[in-house]
């Protein structure tokens, strides 16, 4: 019997903690993250857009219409700063919550974090006000 060369052992022993998997998420999101202040700049544009309507006293589809343009972009921003999020997070974030955790409180990773907060708080205010939608509110009994 052979005894074990030390390249063998620390084969063994040192084997990456990533799976295949999340290897092929960091590469896409790192590719998607790469457009987000493109996507941004579209979210900008489109708020602009409706903000000119409503100051103009557009009709109720014309305001919906803008609202929807805008939830669209905000939608598509949002995606693309949750992507980066995860890839500022690192590799080791997709499979290990503490990982993700730690990674969370460096600087660029609660950047990342506060980002994504504020885009979906953008997107649910939109969707809260849209025109032509009846507003239905709760009442205590």
């Amino acid at each position: 019997m052979r005894s074990p060369d030390l390249e063998e052992l620390t084969m063994a022993f040192f084997r990456p903690r990533v799976s295949r998997e999340a290897e092929v998420r960091y590469h896409a999101d790192q590719e998607i993250g790469k457009g987000f202040t493109a996507l941004l700049e579209k979210a900008r544009e489109a708020q602009r857009h409706l903000r000119a309507v409503e100051a103009a006293g557009g009709s109720v589809a014309e305001r919906r219409a803008a609202g929807l343009a805008l939830d669209r972009a905000l939608t598509a921003a949002l995606r693309a700063a949750e992507a980066g999020q995860r890839a500022t997070l690192g590799i080791k974030g997709y499979d290990n919550r503490i990982a993700r955790r730690k990674a969370r409180a460096t600087p660029d990773g609660a950047l990342w974090t506060a980002e994504v907060s504020r885009l979906r708080t953008l997107r649910e205010e939109n969707k809260l006000n849209l025109p032509g939608i009846p507003q239905v509110y709760a009442v205590a009994r």
